[in-house]
């Protein structure tokens, strides 16, 4: 059990970072790439998709991590942390509110500190420390 919690966390954590660098590459890119080809303006849908699999990557991470951790206030804090990034997200697919892209950052580099936190502070001696299942 010990060890899934922290792959758990260690896989949240690690699918955040990748999110993260997606998030802040993705302007660079395509500024690039404008500025080589004049055909383009529109990302591919590969690209595109690649939000929705680190969403997907991200639930799976923090609801195993929800079901094993030790702490209470991480539970919401994780959730919380997923919900604003999943509506930021749909809202940049669908644009129902205009939002500046930048929000994106702060789930995501809260749902990478919270699932490092995690981590580091959920260290059992024993298989049963880390779970809240009798």
């Amino acid at each position: 059990m010990i060890y899934s919690n922290q792959k758990a966390d260690s896989v949240g954590a690690i699918s955040s970072t990748l999110c993260l660098i997606h998030c802040v590459a993705t302007p660079f890119i395509f500024f690039a790439q404008s500025s080589l080809f004049d055909c383009c303006n529109e990302a591919p849908v590969w690209w595109k998709f690649i939000d929705y699999f680190f969403l997907v990557i991200s639930f799976i991470a923090v609801f195993r991590s929800t079901k094993t951790t030790t702490k209470n206030w991480i539970k919401p804090a994780l959730w919380l942390s997923w919900s604003i990034l999943f509506v930021i997200i749909i809202n940049e697919k669908l644009s129902m509110f205009p939002l500046s892209e930048s929000f994106i950052y702060l789930p995501t580099i809260s749902l990478i500190a919270l699932h490092l936190y995690n981590r580091k502070y959920c260290q059992c001696n024993t298989d049963k420390c880390c779970t809240n299942e009798k």
